[in-house]
């Protein structure tokens, strides 16, 4: 058992920015990306042993956040209870111009529906869209149709602020 706590713990270490970008972007606050995080960390402990490899350690971490952020958004209007987690995930700083930056995106970002927010998630991590397709489960031509209607969508919301 210490053996696979020690792969995992190398794993989370490995990917914990992803797996913050993730819950940043379905967030409002601070502590909701905290709650996202310690969410997704629990389910890939569990799905962890379970994992074989079939795609990259990458496709799974995202596809595992991406589902869990995705139902935490759809469950609260269920008001569960949560304890508050301390994390230092020293990834990104709003005190900064490039900070400020990525947060008005990412609030232009947040207005998008689930399933779109997942997608430009993606696309703005550099990933190729047969990537992304294997993560979100469409063909690569469905995200390319998603991507422009998207990215059309968030230049319409950005010239009306």
């Amino acid at each position: 058992m210490k053996e696979l706590e020690l792969e995992f713990t190398k794993l989370v270490r490995e990917y914990r920015k992803t797996i913050y970008t993730v819950c940043y972007f379905f967030s409002n606050s601070p502590q909701d990306v905290d709650d996202l995080f310690q969410e997704v960390l629990v389910n890939l402990w569990k799905s962890y042993p379970k994992f074989r490899g079939d795609s990259s350690p990458k496709t799974w971490i995202w596809r595992v956040s991406l589902n869990t952020c995705c139902n935490m958004e759809r469950g609260k209007k269920r008001n569960v209870p949560t304890v508050p987690l301390v994390i230092d995930k020293g990834v990104m700083s709003d005190s900064d111009e490039g900070g400020k930056q990525i947060k008005m995106l990412y609030d232009r970002i947040n207005r998008l529906e689930l399933f779109d927010r997942a997608i430009i998630l993606l696309w703005l991590e550099s990933m190729r869209y047969d990537e992304i397709a294997a993560i979100v489960g469409l063909t690569p031509a469905a995200v390319t149709s998603r991507l422009f209607r998207i990215k059309e969508q968030l230049k319409s919301t950005s010239n009306n602020n």
